[in-house]
């Protein structure tokens, strides 16, 4: 039976490389982004459906949600680093749009597209949401948008799982080749920094993150719900 997948931020990075983990597996993607001219290329590329959709409209994703009927894969992979705020405003304006924006992008697209496709999710549904490391360590206003997202999922999972319905979030560690470091933070240095962190020696990948996702998504996960799943080398461990 051919799977409905919906991916959220879908057009690039780990979100482009979900969704064509999930189409090589014959399901029936659907790929979502803010803007046709990135939305369109890719869903032609990756020969998915794609739909143009700002995951913090509340508007625009309850018109993303009336596309389907049920739903057997949500991946909330929307978020990111929003642009900076502009430094020559009153500091504390600043302060609170970095911070609005960060809690928009990477923990509001989530709870508003979960919220918005619940009723479309069976038993045997999966809700995977992509987490980050730096809800770990020194991630000022994006970090906490990421803890913040893992609390949430929490509570998601207690909600779904008596309708069979799993809820899981991956916190990814450093992933090379996407576009999160931007005006040449990545440097060198740092780019080697991140790597001896891990204990394998290698950044991720997003192929990793799209496996991940795509395990979650499978039979042998049903058991697997309400977790936080740290896919990041071992640069942070838990016990």
């Amino acid at each position: 039976m051919t799977r409905t997948v919906l991916v959220t931020g879908g057009t690039s990075g780990i979100g482009r490389a979900v969704a064509a983990r999930f189409a090589a597996g014959q399901a029936e993607v659907f790929i979502t982004g803010r803007h046709a001219d990135t939305v369109e290329p890719a869903a032609k590329e990756l020969g998915v459906n794609g739909v143009v959709c700002d995951a913090t409209d509340p508007g625009q994703v309850a018109e993303l949600a009336a596309l389907f009927g049920e739903l057997d894969v949500l991946v909330n992979a929307a978020g990111g680093l929003p642009p900076a705020a502009p430094d020559d405003g009153p500091a504390l304006e600043a302060v609170l749009a970095q911070w609005q924006a960060n809690l928009a992008q990477n923990l509001l697209s989530a709870v508003l597209t979960t919220a918005s496709v619940r009723d479309r999710l069976t038993s045997g549904s999966s809700v995977i949401s992509i987490g980050s490391i730096g809800a770990e360590r020194r991630g000022g206003s994006y970090g906490a948008a990421k803890a913040a997202l893992a609390a949430w999922n929490a509570s998601l999972s207690a909600d779904l799982g008596p309708h069979g319905i799993t809820s899981n979030v991956i916190s990814a560690g450093y992933i090379a080749g996407t576009n999160f470091f931007r005006d040449g933070a990545l440097t060198d240095e740092r780019h080697t920094a991140l790597v001896e962190e891990t204990h394998n020696k290698r950044p991720g990948t997003v192929e990793d993150i799209a496996e991940t996702v795509y395990f979650l998504a499978s039979p042998g996960a049903r058991h697997i719900t309400g977790q936080t799943l740290h896919v990041n080398g071992g640069a942070f461990t838990t016990r």
